[in-house]
């Protein structure tokens, strides 16, 4: 029997982080309080949804297509712009209002910013249906990405390079 590794959320019943959903609105509300909200995403606990993708394909005898098989993939959405976000959700309350069916999948945010940009996504959008849309791009993206964490320095703020492993 294989033992299934323990994605360290025990007992997450897929609600929101009240403070992180606090954070993010006072952020879109007020750009100078962006500090707060991606302080606020790099101790959080994101769901990723994620949807099978028809894999090989096959023609029966009647002429009709059938799946062969398939495979599991995070979701991207490309903006107007051309660009390429993954789509990431504060809770389920938030997934399903964005999609019924797709599966959540928990994972950190550093967890979550690594996939974006593994898969070629210049931003990660948090909540794309509400309550309160936020997009992570660039350094910020990457450095969520790395794990760095977002400090005060003198009268603004910094990112902090984690220590080396």
């Amino acid at each position: 029997m294989r033992d299934i590794p323990d994605p360290g959320f025990a007992g997450d019943d897929g609600s929101a982080d009240p403070a992180l959903l606090a954070a993010l609105a006072t952020a879109r509300q007020d750009p100078a309080r962006a500090p707060e909200a991606l302080a606020a995403l790099g101790r959080a606990r994101l769901l990723v949804p994620v949807t099978a993708v028809a894999g090989e394909v096959e023609t029966g005898p009647d002429g009709l297509a059938r799946e062969k098989d398939s495979d599991m993939a995070v979701v991207l959405m490309r903006g107007r712009d051309g660009r390429l976000a993954l789509l990431a959700f504060s809770g389920h309350e938030a997934m399903t209002a964005w999609d019924a069916g797709s599966r959540p999948v928990p994972v950190t945010t550093r967890t979550a910013a690594a996939a974006a940009r593994q898969d070629g996504a210049e931003a990660m959008v948090v909540d794309v249906a509400g309550p309160a849309p936020y997009v992570v791009q660039g350094d910020d993206l990457t450095a969520l990405a790395e794990g760095w964490t977002l400090a005060r320095v003198g009268d603004g703020v910094g990112w902090i390079r984690p220590p080396a492993e």
